[in-house]
């Protein structure tokens, strides 16, 4: 346990994004890989910069 996993909040802010999409992204397979804990959704933050990395973002 090495690093703090981000909730919905946290990804939507750090991409920008609305946390609706992130929640519609889920439903249809794309975006960051999410883990359900429990009755919540948290990300790795590897995940998520790989992801991002996976999108030829700079």
């Amino acid at each position: 346990m090495n690093s703090k996993l981000l909730s919905i909040d946290d990804v939507a802010d750090y991409l920008g994004i609305p946390k609706n999409t992130l929640y519609q992204w889920r439903t249809k397979g794309y975006g960051p890989t999410g883990r359900r804990i429990g009755k919540y959704v948290r990300y790795r933050s590897e995940d998520v910069d790989s992801w991002v990395d996976e999108q030829g973002v700079v």
